[in-house]
């Protein structure tokens, strides 16, 4: 053990250069960084949803990456961090009822109010209600089986029809999850077993990736994102170790604008935006939300109020970011106040999730990291 230093600034100096102390210190902006995200969807998609053609601002300066997906990285590195951070903290039973409730009760609300209210007030189908997609689109969805995009008669003359063009991501954060509580149970997420199997699984994505090139769509997005997700782990498994650095930083930003319009910029990009949300995560003086976190809600409602926004005469990329931000905060209001905050109530009284941490909780902390500390989230979780 060392000696604490004599020198009381050089100490706090210290407390604020890595990711484990700045989360120890209980402030952070991972709400605000996920109500941004969960905008940038909304504004990167009415380029599709109107059908104009062009990008938006993010795709024209990376030249490959969309605002929303840029957005969906984010989501996915943060979730990575903070769902690890919850196991840590909770036994098997506690953490999956802590998922649960933070996930089903909105995203079953907002399934049933698409297929029961918006599909029989839109549809042009004749049977709608006989329609074997329309129940489909009910369970799957509600579920997390996997994601259903279209509705009987919904949607069907506009540019793109589906209904919900942003639930692809939800099945994937669930079935990792699972991953993240088997890698737990297994005794991975320490920092010299964790590190290997990281390094192991991206090298393994980057070959198979290169080797089947060019990958369908959806399986590009999905090993993509899933690296995002375990990168987001391995950043809370090596937060006693990896620097809040602003030089790193900036040459990360140096190298992904050098490499721009290579080969080289995915791996800077990914470098920059993994690491990049930890420093903006912890930065001081932001504008920080610590109470009422929209950003779920916005998510999940953005896509249809876009539709719906398009119906009404929003057809241009403006005024159909505008319309549809409108209403998307509103139902994600309605939904935080009315759904998703009481469920964070039960979430707290079933799932234990307090800093009081049970005997069983704390043998888990023991087993999940190789230098346990009573850590409690500072914000609320994915």
């Amino acid at each position: 053990m060392t000696d604490a230093p004599e020198n009381p600034m050089a100490e706090k100096r210290t407390a604020r250069a890595r990711i484990g102390d700045a989360w120890r210190g209980g402030r952070n902006n991972f709400n605000s960084i996920r109500l941004v995200a969960a905008w940038l969807v909304i504004y990167s998609h009415a380029w599709a949803i109107t059908g104009t053609a062009g990008g938006d601002h993010v795709a024209r300066l990376t030249l490959s990456k969309s605002a929303g997906a840029f957005a969906v990285d984010v989501f996915f590195v943060v979730s990575g961090f903070l769902v690890a951070a919850s196991l840590q903290r909770r036994t098997w039973r506690e953490f999956l009822v802590a998922r649960a409730l933070r996930i089903y009760p909105a995203l079953i609300v907002c399934t049933v109010a698409t297929v029961c209210v918006l599909g029989p007030m839109l549809t042009s189908a004749e049977h709608y209600w006989r329609d074997a997609t329309t129940w489909r689109y009910l369970w799957a969805n509600a579920t997390l089986w996997r994601a259903e995009f279209w509705l009987p008669g919904v949607f069907e003359q506009l540019p793109r029809t589906a209904v919900n063009g942003s639930l692809w991501t939800l099945p994937i954060e669930g079935r990792l999850y699972l991953a993240l509580l088997v890698a737990g149970a297994l005794g991975m997420l320490r920092p010299m077993r964790y590190l290997p199997a990281w390094a192991v699984a991206i090298a393994s994505a980057c070959g198979f990736a290169l080797w089947r090139a060019p990958l369908p769509e959806h399986l590009s997005y999905l090993i993509w994102v899933t690296s995002f997700f375990i990168t987001g782990t391995l950043v809370w498994v090596w937060r006693e170790r990896i620097p809040l650095s602003w030089p790193l930083l900036l040459a990360l930003v140096i190298a992904a604008a050098l490499t721009r319009g290579t080969l080289a910029f995915e791996p800077a990009y990914f470098a920059l935006v993994a690491y990049g949300t930890f420093w903006v995560g912890f930065a001081p003086h932001l504008p920080r939300i610590e109470r009422n976190d929209w950003s779920y809600g916005v998510y999940l409602y953005g896509w249809p109020m876009q539709q719906l926004a398009m119906l009404a005469g929003a057809t241009t990329v403006a005024s159909n970011t505008l319309a549809a931000s409108a209403a998307a905060f509103a139902c994600a209001a309605l939904s935080w106040f009315c759904i998703e905050r009481p469920a964070l109530g039960w979430k707290r009284r079933l799932a234990t999730a307090s800093s009081d941490v049970s005997p069983q909780a704390a043998a888990n902390t023991a087993t999940l990291n190789a230098t346990p500390a009573p850590e409690r989230a500072a914000s609320r979780e994915p």
